[in-house]
């Protein structure tokens, strides 16, 4: 029972071998029995049709002498067998008391005798313990009054040989005919499985981003199938970019009234004036923040490898200028070759809202590092700023969160970090960095349409999240 669930997630090949083994197990064996059966039948009647024949030639020879009142037997069987002694063939005929008539290989033994009216064929053990096949009929002979008991004995031993090499050649016949079986099923279902492992290179394809669908070149079912999908992500996709652009549109639409109300607000008196700009900031930065998540473009799955370095070069350098402004050294040290199935949009979006909180707070530097590690890609931004404590890290991912009303943000930056991550499958951490601030980490998949590894727990400080 414990390989049962294990079975249930076989793939459709071992399925379809493991049932036709369990078939050639079951057919197979039976179908052995049954013609075993029918042979031992058959060469056993055989057997029996000649102790009848040689039981009918001693009845007709045998005779019965009334002036010596004994039994006679005029003439030989014709096979010398009966003439050697314990060569395994015998017969014999008794009245049952004295009147005793037996071949000479039964030399000084006797057969057993059972009274039979008809022709009856039985085992039986014969001198020297040599299994017999014995013939036996009772039998009426003039002038006698009691029956005379006839029979005839041959040694199984030629039999059991017969049966025994049959069988033997039966049991390697079906043996190779089972082998010969699973390699004919091995091959066909390699070859009518063959569209499936082309759907799944085709599909392995579109998750590493090097197709944008499914090979359709495949038989009837199949194609259809793959046509479906292809409608799928052809439809998911067109979805997606309305998406980004609804997004986009909506940004821009909003920000002009939202600027206009802030304007407004300035030419009403306190409290109003507070009250206002209060719920304006509130929407502000609820629209920012549905705004950054519909604008995401989501799993890693469907998106091809791209270079951090390449991506993020921009970043790091509109960044940079900014860093030397405020008198901070930015520097970064990140593989050439290191690579992610993130769209470049969000990839720029995730590690620029870190490096702008990073720049808010670091005192003169900030680095950006990353590498592999474990199947994952890992990106650390560190500065050495004030830190934050274990209280602050619990409550910095609250959207809209700032722990320093002094400083300009909106407190969304960490929380777009942790849904981009989530949305990608990876991990958000945020610890005490080694230049003595704030180390802020994240884990992404390195293979695509990976599951999420639950999300991070990241930790405010003491500034605020931009």
């Amino acid at each position: 029972m414990s390989r049962l669930p294990s079975l249930a997630h076989a793939s459709l090949a071992t399925r379809l071998l493991v049932a036709a083994l369990v078939v050639i197990l079951v057919s197979l064996p039976l179908a052995g029995l049954g013609l075993a059966h029918h042979f031992r039948a058959s060469a056993t009647a055989a057997f029996d049709e000649r102790l009848a024949a040689l039981l009918n030639v001693v009845i007709v020879e045998v005779r019965y002498d009334a002036r010596e009142q004994r039994l006679q037997y005029e003439r030989s069987l014709g096979d010398p067998r009966f003439e050697q002694v314990f060569s395994g063939w015998y017969w014999q005929v008794s009245d049952g008391g004295e009147r005793v008539l037996a071949s000479r290989s039964l030399w000084d033994q006797r057969l057993p005798v059972v009274s039979a009216s008809g022709p009856e064929v039985r085992d039986v053990l014969g001198p020297r313990g040599v299994p017999l096949r014995l013939i036996e009929r009772d039998i009426r002979l003039a002038p006698l009054e009691a029956p005379l008991h006839v029979g005839v004995a041959i040694s199984r031993e030629a039999l059991d040989a017969e049966l025994a090499g049959f069988t033997r050649l039966l049991v390697l016949s079906l043996l190779g005919l089972a082998l010969l079986l699973l390699a004919a099923l091995a091959a066909q279902v390699h070859w009518a499985l063959a569209p499936l492992r082309r759907l799944q290179a085709s599909l392995h394809e579109v998750e590493n981003g090097e197709a944008e669908g499914l090979d359709t070149r495949l038989p009837a079912e199949l194609s259809r199938l793959a046509g479906a999908i292809n409608g799928v992500l052809a439809r998911d996709r067109r979805l997606m970019e309305r998406a980004r652009h609804a997004a986009g549109n909506l940004a821009h639409a909003l920000k002009t009234p939202v600027s206009v109300l802030y304007t407004q607000a300035d030419g009403l008196e306190e409290p109003r004036r507070w009250q206002m700009r209060a719920e304006l900031k509130r929407i502000d930065e609820a629209v920012r923040h549905h705004l950054a998540r519909a604008s995401a473009a989501g799993d890693a799955g469907l998106h091809r490898p791209s270079r951090c370095l390449e991506v993020l070069a921009p970043v790091l350098e509109g960044l940079g200028r900014l860093a030397e402004r405020r008198g901070i050294r930015l520097s970064y040290s990140l593989p050439e070759t290191m690579t992610l199935r993130m769209d470049p949009q969000d990839l720029q979006e995730l590690v620029g809202n870190l490096l702008e909180n990073a720049l808010r707070w670091a005192a003169t530097r900030v680095v950006v590092s990353g590498g592999d590690e474990g199947g994952e890609c890992w990106i650390e931004v560190a500065d050495d700023g004030p830190g934050m404590s274990e209280a602050q890290r619990r409550q910095a991912m609250a959207r809209g969160v700032r722990l320093d009303e002094q400083e300009p943000g909106s407190g969304l930056g960490l929380a777009i970090v942790g849904d981009l991550v989530t949305l990608y499958g990876g991990r958000f951490t945020l610890g005490g960095s080694a230049l003595g601030g704030l180390s802020a980490r994240v884990w992404l998949p390195a293979g695509p349409l990976s599951k999420a590894q639950g999300a991070t727990a990241a930790a405010p400080r003491k500034r605020s999240c931009q």
